[in-house]
């Protein structure tokens, strides 16, 4: 055989091996999203909530410190999760208990498409329906596997055995495709067995270092934030149990894993608002076929809209072939082959959040629209109709903010002094613009907005947050 005739018997070849290489380098993909997980994990110096697995995710993987969902209620966060658009974008699927429109396609079922096995256990997009264009339900999240239960540790927390379904879907997972799957816990959502953490997960009131300034710091409150911290503690070791899994069939080293939570805690001025306790969430990211300098804290500011496209980047599928609709985010593949800590992308410097209508409990359903700008230094926010009660009508019980003791707590203290500083705080109206300074005010307590002195500041923020939302 001649070298030209050699030359023309190589080339099938390495088109092969490529294939196989391109096959080999895709990874399998590991969401994990909480339901209602504030920045509360050990890997962020939390000393009173222990999170192994994720600290462990995160040593071995990305640390985000500035990650945030632009909305901070179930529904509408994870719509964005899903479609990488702003809820903004994303219409009926922009509120919580919504339809999600048919036209807005998931990356769930961009994947499922394109032959990846893809399964779900616990909660993927919810409440809300979702039907496509005939009125028949779809699978957004993909199929379920939630067969398996085990014995709660508390009262309240789901029956269900998450990483007991993950190995059942990995049997199922044929030999030659990748996989994908959604761990979505239903914890620590509410409700919470009173004093679980205390009485069964050996935890001691005085273990909290410091309780949010927005909350009286009383032993009824110490008590809900220990329940709440038991609840974490059982999402990671299930997320635990998982790793372990991955590790003893060998598929580790080209899984990504990326754990996260749809929004902060379910307490008052923290889900369903718009502050930082509301919408700055965990995130970490281990890949070690793709992150090949492990062990960086990541200070790039970024948000749910980057999710969808970074799926799609690691599987190898460019959008105009997903039949999606335009996506906001930016893939964060860059970060995660990059060397360098900190501040990656000098334009990742900033996210934007908001709300529409959360909650049922004001006069015919009516939302709290609230736009905002995020950035290492400040907090803006555009409330567009602060004559409505944030939290929801008092007369309905401010069912816009979930029960709970301290919930209850605060209300006695508002019913005894309506002037009262934490009533006032959690469920008082608020004023049209809001801006703090996150470097002295972590808990977004003083508003700097009526005060000349911010006023450049705040307009500056401001202009910007418009001239984006204007161009979305």
């Amino acid at each position: 055989m001649n070298y030209r005739n050699s030359l023309l018997w190589l080339v099938p070849l390495l088109m092969v091996a490529q294939a196989n290489a391109a096959e080999t380098t895709r990874p399998n993909i590991l969401f994990a999203i909480a339901d209602d997980w504030g920045l509360h994990a050990g890997a962020y110096g939390t000393r009173w909530v222990k999170t192994p697995a994720f600290d462990r995710v995160a040593r071995e993987g990305l640390l985000f410190e500035n990650a945030y969902t632009p909305m901070a209620k179930c529904a509408p966060s994870r719509a964005i999760v899903l479609t990488g658009r702003h809820l903004w974008q994303n219409e009926e699927a922009g509120n919580h208990m919504a339809m999600f429109p048919p036209k807005l396609k998931s990356w769930p079922e961009v994947l499922t498409e394109k032959g990846w096995h893809m399964g779900i256990t616990g909660k993927g997009w919810a409440p809300g329906i979702a039907n496509n264009a005939a009125g028949k339900p779809r699978a957004i999240t993909g199929k379920p596997f939630n067969q398996r239960k085990a014995e709660p540790p508390a009262q309240a927390i789901s029956n269900n055995d998450y990483a007991g379904n993950f190995k059942d879907f990995l049997d199922a997972a044929p030999k030659d495709a990748p996989w994908c799957f959604w761990y979505g816990s239903t914890e620590p959502h509410r409700a919470y067995e009173f004093q679980a953490g205390v009485k069964k997960g050996g935890k001691n009131l005085a273990d909290i270092d410091r309780v949010p300034t927005y909350w009286p710091d009383h032993e009824t409150v110490r008590h809900d934030m220990l329940d709440y911290a038991f609840e974490v503690e059982h999402v990671d070791r299930h997320l635990g149990r998982m790793i372990a899994e991955l590790e003893r069939r060998g598929l580790l080293e080209n899984t990504l894993i990326v754990v996260t939570s749809d929004h902060g805690m379910p307490f008052p001025r923290a889900k369903g608002y718009a502050y930082q306790d509301s919408n700055h969430v965990p995130l970490a990211i281990r890949w070690p076929r793709g992150v090949k300098y492990p062990g960086r804290r990541i200070q790039d500011f970024v948000d749910f809209t980057d999710i969808a496209p970074t799926f799609l980047d690691v599987a190898g599928i460019a959008w105009k072939d997903s039949g999606m609709m335009p996506i906001t985010g930016q893939s964060w593949r860059p970060i995660l082959e990059s060397p360098k800590a900190g501040r990656v992308i000098a334009a990742r410097d900033h996210v934007l959040i908001g709300k529409e209508r959360t909650d049922v409990g004001r006069p015919h359903d009516g939302g709290y629209p609230i736009r905002g700008i995020v950035t290492a230094e400040h907090l803006y926010l555009r409330n567009y109709e602060p004559t409505r009660w944030p939290a929801g009508n008092p007369e309905t019980g401010y069912l816009d903010t979930d029960g709970s003791p301290t919930k209850s707590l605060i209300l006695d203290l508002g019913r005894q002094n309506r002037g009262d500083r934490f009533w006032q705080l959690n469920f008082g109206l608020r004023p049209g613009d809001e801006f703090y300074d996150l470097r002295t005010d972590r808990d977004c307590v003083r508003n700097l907005a009526p005060e000349p002195a911010h006023a450049a500041r705040m307009a500056a923020l401001r202009q910007r947050m418009e001239t984006q939302l204007k161009a979305q």
